[in-house]
This record gives C-alpha cells, structure tokens and sequence, in this order.
C-alpha cells in the first residue's frame, strides 16, 4: 500500500495533463474576423437569417473553447454533421442550439 501512496501524486498529475493537452488550442485553423457572416443572400427554407447568426455566435462561443475554428467552407454539410455528433456533447449546448450550429456550417443546406 505504501507504493500506492506514492503514485498517486504522478497519477493525477498524469491525467491532469491529458486533460489539459485535450483542451490545447490549434492555432493553424480559421480566424473569427475570416467566418462569413450571414446575410440576407444565406437565407434558405430551411433556415432564417436570425437562426444563420444565432448559429455563427454560438459556434464563436462555444468551439473556439477547445480549439480554433474552421470555416464553414472546409467540410460539405454531412461531414459538419458528423463532426458535430461527436463534438456537441464535449459543449454544453442544447439540442436546439446545436442545430443552430449545424445551420450555421452548412449555410442552410442540411
């Protein structure tokens, strides 16, 4: 029991830096200023403009946490929708919010 006691010290600091290193910052990726900001001419059936901005803000708000942001441009709609399914439950976005993001990256087209 006493070996025990003396790994837990390096134990914990051993998660504590995966964690911390799962949270690192990814530089090399999309800018907020470089995001396209919606407009009237983004506007599809399937999403508003007020919903296309709601999206843009959360995803500024919530992504950029963890990592830098990509541009909507980088993935096709199925692969944003993808990455979302994994990334969403690490957030702490509703349902509704997430669907605003998804609107967001795909410019309307889900």
């Amino acid at each position: 029991m006493k070996t025990l006691k003396y790994y837990q010290p390096l134990i914990f600091l051993a998660i504590t830096i995966v964690f911390i290193g799962g949270c690192k910052k990814d530089n090399t990726n999309t800018t907020t200023a470089s995001l396209y900001t919606p407009t009237s001419a983004n506007v599809t059936a399937n999403a508003s403009l007020a919903e296309l901005q709601q999206g843009r803000t959360l995803y500024i708000n919530n992504c950029n946490r963890c990592h830098s942001l990509y541009a909507p441009e980088t993935y096709t709609p199925s692969q944003w929708k993808n990455i979302l399914v994994t990334m969403a439950p690490r957030t702490s976005m509703s349902a509704s919010d997430v669907q605003l993001v998804t609107k967001y990256l795909c410019k309307g087209n889900q």
